[in-house]
């Protein structure tokens, strides 16, 4: 199997344990300390380490009925990040929400160590900024501002 197909296997992996509402075996795909961050709004964003990413989805599937499906994944060459687009069915409360994650795995592909939501959302003019709570974007070497427009900004 090549390193993509690992990825994109253990992010299924990942989805079934998610539905199936498998606490251990959602703590089995990440690392120790792996952390999942999220836009704005969700109480106790981020989730770090794998317990608290198990927990909170154990309880979204007892609370909200929740399932997940997977729409698309494209996982890198060497495996060591993936992106997927997924659907969230809150089949108790009657809602659907879309989005994005981006994935970073170990090196040899066998454990989740990150993941970034994106939800398809509005824009919350309230703040300056829209990005994810808690994630070091400075420190990953995300721009922090726009580029410059040749012949007008200096």
């Amino acid at each position: 199997m090549t390193p993509a197909a690992r990825a994109e296997a253990l992010i299924r992996h990942y989805f079934a344990m998610c539905n199936a509402g498998d606490r251990q075996g959602l703590i089995d795909c990440f690392t120790p300390e792996g952390t999942h961050y999220f836009p704005p709004g969700l109480p106790g964003a981020p989730w770090r380490g794998a317990a608290a990413v198990a927990d909170g989805w154990v309880r979204c599937v007892a609370q909200l009925g929740s399932k997940w499906t997977i729409e698309k994944v494209l996982a890198a060459a060497d495996g060591r990040e993936a992106v997927i687009e997924w659907t969230h069915w809150k089949t108790a409360v009657g809602e659907v929400l879309r989005g994005d994650e981006w994935y970073v795995f170990t090196p040899d592909v066998t454990r989740i160590v990150e993941i970034r939501a994106y939800y398809a959302s509005p824009v919350n003019r309230a703040e300056p900024v829209n990005a994810l709570l808690g994630f070091d974007y400075a420190g990953r070497g995300f721009h922090l501002a726009p580029p410059p427009v040749p012949g007008r900004d200096r």
